[in-house]
């Protein structure tokens, strides 16, 4: 008689039949392990969450009171006829792959996830095992990212020339991860670093945490391009080009994202500077973290699936893709109130 797999394909999520829970699911369940706390993957309405501390501390901002249950990286935790443990993705502070072992045999679920270190996320740690579901948003090859450094310096000069020119600088960032990842290589030299509503909570739930962090000002009324000249705004991809953003006018906006990479999206955003920069693997993370794992089975979610499935099967890979109701960064972006 076949065994049952460690992992199935619902249309609630990904569920672990021995354990009885989910992984990242989209639709209210009993029981919830989330990878990390963006909307797209920590949603409402699950009857009791598991995730690392940080995680935890974000969703409890964003979904009100929940039953929750705090893991650290790295400790085995028995549910039912499953072992599960967390082990650090590399996506965001906190963020997580889970690992799940029945009978010996080992799957793990990646959620987003990306292996160059950023100098604020935990760095990510490949895990073995037998069948690795893997994340491919930027699953194609046009996308590959330049180093940390590289990325830090080019944002801090388009700052400094637009001080120097007598404009604000406006980002446009997402308000976990991608706002706190900037914030650390920003030069606080060059002029104030002003915060929105949405971006300045999240940084303020993760110095609880323990991340040192530069100083910010919260954006309210009164603070503005006069009574802060040459500062740097940092805000919500969805607050650029808005009546908030435009209080600092005459200003230069950017958006930070690795959609950046191509030219129609940058066209489509309508900013003045596009940085390449992401919280995913490009296509050399993606391949360097799969043959890492050892896997012999690997399921690809969440963005270029058929192309990155089909590479994954010339490469020797028994290949298969997991629909999904995740909708990335683009959700996260949409899901985040202008103030």
């Amino acid at each position: 008689m076949a065994r049952e797999p460690v992992l199935t394909f619902t249309d609630r999520g990904i569920h672990c039949p021995a354990g009885d829970f989910y992984i990242d699911p989209w639709r209210p369940v009993d029981r919830a392990i989330v990878t990390h706390a963006h909307s797209d993957h920590a949603r409402s309405g699950m009857g009791h969450y598991l995730a690392t501390p940080r995680s935890l501390a974000a969703m409890r901002h964003r979904l009100g009171p929940i039953t929750a249950q705090a893991l650290e990286f790295g400790v085995p935790l028995r549910i039912g006829g499953a072992t599960v443990s967390l082990h650090p993705a590399g996506h965001v502070p906190g963020s997580a792959q889970v690992r799940v072992e029945v009978a010996g045999e080992v799957w793990v679920v990646s959620g987003d996830y990306k292996i160059a270190p950023d100098g604020l996320s935990e760095p990510f740690e490949p895990v073995r095992c037998d069948a690795f579901i893997s994340e491919c948003t930027f699953g194609l090859p046009v996308f590959r990212w330049r180093p940390e450094a590289e990325i830090r310096a080019e944002v801090n000069r388009w700052w400094a020339g637009n001080a120097a020119d007598g404009r604000a600088s406006v980002l446009g960032a997402y308000s976990l991860g991608k706002a706190q990842r900037l914030l650390a290589g920003l030069d606080p030299g060059i002029g104030p670093i002003l915060t929105h509503g949405a971006v300045e909570e999240m940084t303020a739930i993760l110095r609880l945490q323990g991340l040192m962090l530069p100083e910010t000002i919260r954006v309210v009324p009164g603070v503005d391009a006069k009574s802060h000249p040459g500062a740097l705004v940092l805000a919500p991809p969805a607050a650029l080009g808005t009546p908030w953003a435009r209080r600092f006018g005459p200003a230069s906006e950017g958006f930070a994202s690795g959609w950046m990479r191509l030219r129609g999206i940058r066209r489509r955003r309508s900013v003045d500077r596009g940085f390449v920069i992401s919280d995913h693997a490009d296509w050399d993370g993606l391949n360097t973290a799969i043959r890492e794992t050892g896997a012999s089975r690997v399921f690809v979610t969440h963005g270029y699936t058929t192309v990155f499935r089909r590479w994954l099967a010339d490469q020797g890979y028994d290949a298969g893709i997991v629909a999904t109701d995740w909708q990335g960064d683009e959700a996260e972006a949409a899901a985040e109130v202008t103030e």
